[in-house]
């Protein structure tokens, strides 16, 4: 069965509550579980993971690299601007990479502007709220199926 990992970054566990005229109004968990129900109905094994450690986000990628995972989504949310120690954890996974952000990053604030992680992404999806998982793996899944 293809595997894809689902990374949330910092401060994504407070979603629902934090800044919702930015974030939306959708849980973490809202998002996690409809992204299981996509997966499940296309036949794909899916973790989806939060931390606001970037080591442990590390770890998880290079677990990735081991356990048979076809892809990684990835929302690296504040450490998309400051983290080439995920970028290269990146670089060492062969898979796809998809970049997901729930704010349109370009109509923020300058330092928002710049992704150490969309060096590695195979793809970048902005602005489009939780929909933008969902387009995700909906790529991650026509990618692999051809």
């Amino acid at each position: 069965m293809n595997k894809v990992l689902v990374l949330h970054g910092p401060n994504l566990n407070l979603l629902g509550s934090r800044q919702p005229e930015i974030y939306g109004h959708e849980t973490l968990a809202d998002i996690d579980n409809a992204l299981r129900q996509q997966a499940l109905l296309a036949g794909w094994e899916i973790a989806c993971r939060q931390s606001n450690h970037e080591g442990e986000l590390i770890d998880a990628i290079h677990a990735a690299r081991l356990d048979g995972t076809a892809a990684i989504i990835i929302n690296p949310a504040a450490y998309t601007h400051t983290s080439v120690a995920i970028l290269d954890a990146l670089n060492a996974f062969e898979g796809r990479v998809i970049e997901v952000h729930l704010s349109n990053v370009h109509k923020r604030e300058a330092f928002r502007h710049h992704s150490y992680v969309s060096l590695r992404a195979d793809g970048v999806i902005a602005g489009l709220g939780s929909r933008g998982y969902a387009l995700a793996l909906e790529a991650v899944i026509e990618a692999a199926t051809g």
